[in-house]
């Protein structure tokens, strides 16, 4: 029994680095999106991956670089007993 756990946790690895790395198609039975309003070509699968700014907008809160004294909470209560 303690022989077969190294065994299966090498076979799980090998299996879980065995993916694909083809391009994305979409299933027999499927198609893409239909064109979005004002486009006359529906758009690639490649296109529909990227994502909008607003789906992943960048950084713009600039990190504390030096510690700073907290200001005191009000709310900060002890619990109740």
């Amino acid at each position: 029994m303690t022989r077969c756990a190294p065994l299966a946790l090498l076979l799980l690895a090998g299996l879980a680095g065995c993916g694909s790395r083809s391009d994305l198609t979409p299933p027999a039975d499927a198609a893409l999106p239909p064109a979005p309003y004002g486009r006359t070509d529906p758009p690639t699968a490649a296109e529909l991956l990227v994502l909008e700014p607003q789906a992943a907008p960048e950084r713009t809160v600039e990190l504390r670089r030096e510690s700073e004294e907290r200001e005191d909470d009000p709310f900060d209560l002890p619990p109740e007993g």
